[in-house]
């Protein structure tokens, strides 16, 4: 039968529009989430320690802070925290379909250069331990790591505004290789903006699914050059505003790291709605820091291992293997207390 040239005409385009329709479903296509702009590296070499130093106005960026809000009120210095049982905060995740769960737990084999007797109280007794590197620690053997015990790493990734480590992206890979849960951590500098440094982690550290919350760590910067020491006030509303960008972009809510010194003059009674990981290398955490809430507990900066050479900083999550998979999983869970 002959068909009209109108009839023609009619079924050409139909079959053009479906090849169109089919083309424009392919061109919305999204491309994996582990991939980020946020891991593009700058242009020019990375800049030494010294230059995150510098900040040409910082008054005048220290007073668009404070427009920041703060999440907690301001205790006084004086109030204690109620002594309460621990509570783990698990960590705000990125949505996805199932948890991803760690792999099996290493039981602790370290040893220690200058072990303390933490009594009843010895990090020992808890399942789940883990590092924290930095450059100095130069290549790391993650095998060897994971083997005698080595559960999670932290990775020191940026420092201010404008330095990255330069065996961050290597220890990030290979620990992740070998079987560890990783996280990465930023060291906050008190002369540069707390925008412009969570801009720097963000640009250095990949989104990468299934990573641990990204960390704060907030201490004086005796060290540099940099001998600035904010008011309590605004030590609170810089870490805020960096810990709102970190949350707002890994879909996580950071974990604050300190030493007992900055604790005392600044973080007694601050944010108890975010998990805390303490340095504590002489005193169980309960009696350095009374009544605080935390999720990881550094016990040792004098640790060995087969896989590195000197010494390494020692770590162990608060609860037993049970409680690890599920804050990995991003569950809520609860502790009791020691």
């Amino acid at each position: 039968m002959r068909l009209s040239g109108v009839v023609i005409f009619s079924i050409a385009s139909l079959c053009l529009a479906g090849c169109t329709s089919t083309s424009g479903v392919d061109a919305l296509q999204v491309p994996s989430s582990e991939t980020t702009s946020s891991v593009v590296r700058p242009p020019a070499p990375v800049a030494s320690v010294g230059a995150a130093d510098a900040a040409p106005d910082f008054e005048q960026e220290e007073a668009t802070e404070q427009t920041v809000a703060m999440a907690t009120p301001e205790p006084a210095d004086s109030i204690e925290p109620p002594v309460e049982p621990i509570a783990l905060v698990a960590p705000k995740r990125l949505a996805r379909a199932a948890p991803i769960l760690a792999e099996p737990v290493q039981r602790y084999r370290f040893r220690d250069a200058k072990p303390i007797n933490f009594g009843k109280a010895s990090p020992g007794h808890l399942a789940v331990h883990g590092v924290d590197v930095s450059r100095w620690q130069g290549n790391v053997n993650w095998a060897k790591l994971r083997a005698q015990g080595a559960n999670f790493a932290y990775i020191k990734a940026t420092d201010g505004g404008d330095h990255l480590d330069p065996m961050f992206m290597k220890n990030w890979r290979n620990a992740d290789a070998a079987g560890l849960k990783r996280g990465a951590y930023h060291f906050f500098y008190w002369c540069r903006t707390a925008g412009e440094q969570a801009d720097w982690f963000i640009r250095n550290v990949p989104r990468v699914e299934g990573a641990l919350p990204p960390v704060i760590d907030v201490e004086w910067n005796g060290e540099s050059s940099c001998k600035r020491r904010p008011s309590r006030q605004k030590v609170l509303e810089k870490m805020q505003v960096f810990m709102d960008k970190l949350e707002r972009h890994y879909g996580q809510r950071p974990i604050i790291y300190t030493a007992p010194d900055f604790y005392r003059d600044n973080l007694r009674g601050a944010f108890p709605d975010y998990p805390f990981w303490l340095r504590a290398v002489a005193q169980h955490p309960s009696k350095v820091y009374p009544g605080r809430k935390w999720v990881f507990w550094q016990y040792s900066g004098s640790g060995l291992s087969h896989g590195v050479r000197g010494r390494i900083d020692l770590n162990v999550f608060h609860g037993d293997e049970r409680a690890w998979r599920n804050w990995v999983g991003g569950r809520q869970m609860v502790a009791e207390a020691e």
